[in-house]
């Protein structure tokens, strides 16, 4: 008898055990401990800049910020982003007319569904694609694969579509503007216009 009770106790401690780790592990895992400053700047590879968007950088523009916006600050992207003309050429979005009340939610989908095909979760600035027009291949958010080549000026071309400019620095955040959307087939073929022959 005196021997079951022994063993009652011992499970009984080891549950505690168990118990009071898990919660400190929970409760440790709750705070949000400070990174440690290593007090040495020369071995931080990012600029420490904000990265959310103030919104009045004319070079991304409205639609940029807002694939940019959407991303998280604390990891290293590069975003291969539509132009402003791109946007309203290819996808059929401006400004006025597509963050309306009645149509900002489809224009956030189109956008993160941009983004996905068009960022890649590393730092990829021109300084590291070859030159001579050796294409790159790196795989999206999405899955999609994008084949990325540099040209003399530094002109990048990620499958066929060319940047207008290069190695924009937001925080951890490499963007590179491009004169077209970056996406796979069965995204251009639901975006493309419905076409009733009244034309």
């Amino acid at each position: 008898m005196r021997r079951k009770f022994y063993c009652k106790n011992s499970v009984a401690f080891v549950f505690l055990v168990v118990f009071f780790c898990c919660i400190s592990v929970l409760i440790i895992s709750m705070l949000k401990v400070p990174d440690v400053d290593t007090g040495n700047r020369a071995m931080s590879i990012y600029d420490d800049t904000p990265l959310k968007s103030s919104g009045n950088d004319k070079s991304v523009g409205t639609f940029g910020n807002m694939m940019i916006d959407m991303l998280p600050e604390d990891l290293a992207f590069t975003v291969f982003v539509p132009s402003e003309t791109a946007f309203e050429r290819d996808l059929r979005l401006s400004a006025n007319d597509s963050l309306v009340e009645e149509k900002i939610n489809d224009t956030y989908v189109v956008i993160s569904r941009v983004l996905g095909f068009s960022a890649i979760p590393r730092v990829l600035d021109t300084a590291t694609v070859p030159i001579s027009g050796e294409e790159v291949s790196y795989d999206s958010l999405s899955g999609f694969e994008l084949f990325v080549s540099k040209y003399a000026g530094g002109v990048l071309v990620v499958n066929g579509v060319k940047s207008e400019s290069v190695d924009i620095k937001r925080g951890k955040l490499v963007v590179h503007v491009m004169d077209g959307v970056i996406m796979d087939a069965e995204f251009e073929q639901s975006i493309q216009p419905d076409f009733d022959g009244d034309d």
